[in-house]
């Protein structure tokens, strides 16, 4: 093949705090003479998730940290730019885990096939890949919803909460949102059908999800923590069930919040009424029910009763701005970095 080269962000130290430039080293290699059974990917689109601050840390958790030096990681779209593997042809696009680099090369294994021009490849990242199946088993598995129940949701116009949001409705329920800022809220209630949504920016947030929640809440589906969990914690119901997806406001947390240790609290509320509260790693937990999840959601995506929204960041020089900008709440829907234009 051509002399390719491949540039790729690689973790240079380990963030305290916010990620920085710093912390990443941008790098040009040449890629070798692909051997047989090989495939050149093509990186078109690279998924950004929260996640992947935990792996960016050494701190013992469920999957093991980045090494220092070693290509950050992060699910792709890409396309077969060359092959030498009778399962793979030029032009095929694949779902892969090749993470931020331009380029990479494969023996075809783990590469899921998406067909030679799939609608909305990208699409294979958020709403069909680990956000939207992340909401569908957290919600239906664990929150359980029941018609009439009122089921609220934390960032609620990311690629998991708008879903979460959104399924919760086609289950019957009444749904109320948090996000921030009010082009977010008015997105929920307007294009998604929540029926109400919460700035946690407002001053009096508590008293407002007080209000909108006049019944209580049944399901909380938890992807931010810090002080939205504050104000759910008083409204849960007896037997509410809370989904835990993520911590999203924690992640650069470089210390506990100021204040009263509330740990006795939470476990009072927990014991008194009787609350399901249960963390998920979803492939560990749920991989062997994609397929169900992936035929429903489809179904829903072309009745149209599922919306989704992609924030997509043009160029891979922008990929840690657009890393952090997601971890702060600048980012409205799904962030992916396109890396390369299609073939």
């Amino acid at each position: 093949m051509q002399s390719i080269t491949n540039k790729q962000f690689t973790l240079k130290s380990r963030p305290h705090g916010a990620p920085t430039v710093d912390n990443f080293a941008l790098q040009s290699i040449p890629l070798p003479e692909l051997k047989q059974g090989e495939v050149l990917l093509r990186t078109i689109y690279l998924s950004l998730d929260p996640y992947m601050r935990g792996r960016m840390s050494d701190a013992k958790s469920y999957a093991e940290p980045v090494a220092i030096g070693e290509v950050m990681v992060g699910a792709t779209v890409c396309q077969i730019e060359q092959s030498t593997n009778d399962k793979f042809a030029v032009g095929d696009w694949v779902l892969a885990y090749t993470g931020w680099q331009e380029y990479a090369i494969s023996n075809g294994e783990g590469l899921m096939l998406l067909g030679k021009e799939p609608t909305n490849p990208s699409y294979a990242l958020g709403i069909m890949g680990m956000p939207g199946f992340t909401a569908y088993m957290g919600l239906l598995d664990i929150g359980a919803p029941k018609a009439g129940e009122t089921v609220v949701v934390a960032a609620a116009t990311g690629p998991v909460g708008a879903t979460v949001g959104q399924i919760a409705k086609l289950k019957g329920c009444k749904v109320v949102g948090v996000a921030g800022g009010s082009e977010k809220c008015q997105y929920a209630v307007e294009k998604l059908g929540f029926d109400a949504c919460i700035d946690h920016h407002s001053d009096d947030f508590a008293k407002q999800l007080t209000d909108a929640c006049d019944s209580g809440i049944d399901v909380y589906y938890e992807n931010v923590g810090g002080k939205v969990f504050d104000a759910v914690l008083p409204l849960l119901n007896t037997a509410a069930r809370v989904p835990l997806c993520g911590l999203v406001s924690q992640y650069n947390a470089t210390s506990l919040p100021d204040g009263p240790d509330r740990m006795s609290m939470l476990m009072g509320q927990i014991l008194a009424k009787r609350i399901k509260m249960q963390g998920f790693i979803i492939f560990d937990d749920y991989g062997h029910r994609y397929d169900e999840f992936a035929t429903e959601m489809q179904k829903w995506l072309s009745e149209g009763k599922i919306q989704y929204r992609e924030h997509l960041v043009d160029g891979f020089e922008n990929t840690i701005t657009a890393f952090n900008d997601m971890l702060s709440g600048k980012n409205f829907g799904k962030t992916v970095v396109q890396v390369n234009q299609p073939l």
